[in-house]
């Protein structure tokens, strides 16, 4: 279960207030894929920050009672003085996780070899996706959260992480950010759309892209 209780949150930037959330309350359907849609800086990152616990709300709670996964492919939560592996460590031990399991699927999966032993502020950007997507895979969530991507690395790398990915959601729930409406109707059911101060939830996705569109289009 992943409910937001009268949430509301808000960021203060050289004196001006951009409102985000405003008393906003809804329960994620356990059984359904959804989609989250809205214009650039319109608040969808920090929704699904919200919702991994990345960040607090400044009123309401967030609950959970299910694993929830956080944003697929976000490296922002690494300590960059800590090395990979120590990293590895560190995040397989927050989630009840076998330490040496998390690391030996990680070093397979993610190809980083001897760069796992180096500190994470000397990766590239890309490095640290695949370090990051390899964590998520290694561990088992109920629900993923996915910030516009699926895949990092080059093709053969995308290959493996799609078929990998794939399989993970057989057995999970997702909950996605994309403005690509093939990638919403390929993974999701419903969704919800940001507009302004206004979240608005579509039962189909159908509907949900074309209210999307309709604000593209303002």
């Amino acid at each position: 279960m992943l409910v937001f209780d009268h949430v509301s949150k808000a960021y203060k930037m050289k004196g001006v207030t951009k409102t985000i959330l405003t008393d906003f309350s809804f329960r994620f359907m356990a059984d359904r894929n959804v989609a989250i849609m809205g214009r650039n800086g319109a608040g969808k990152s920090t929704l699904m920050r919200l919702m991994a616990g990345i960040e607090p709300p400044d009123l309401g709670h967030v609950y959970r009672t299910s694993r929830v996964s956080w944003p697929l492919g976000f490296s922002g939560g690494f300590n960059g003085s800590m090395t990979g592996l120590e990293n590895i460590r560190f995040v397989s031990r927050i989630y009840g996780q076998d330490t040496e399991r998390v690391i030996a699927y990680v070093t397979e999966f993610a190809e980083l070899g001897k760069s796992l032993r180096l500190p994470i502020k000397t990766y590239s950007s890309g490095m640290k996706a695949r370090l990051a997507f390899g964590l998520s895979m290694a561990i088992d969530f109920n629900i993923y959260l996915i910030d516009e991507i699926t895949a990092v690395g080059d093709e053969d790398f995308k290959k493996k992480s799609k078929a990998v990915f794939q399989d993970k959601l057989s057995k999970s729930q997702i909950i996605m950010i994309s403005h690509s409406p093939t990638t919403i109707r390929d993974y999701c059911e419903c969704g919800l759309l940001l507009d302004g101060a206004s979240i608005r939830f579509y039962d189909r996705v159908d509907d949900l892209l074309e209210a999307y569109t309709d604000l593209t289009r303002r």
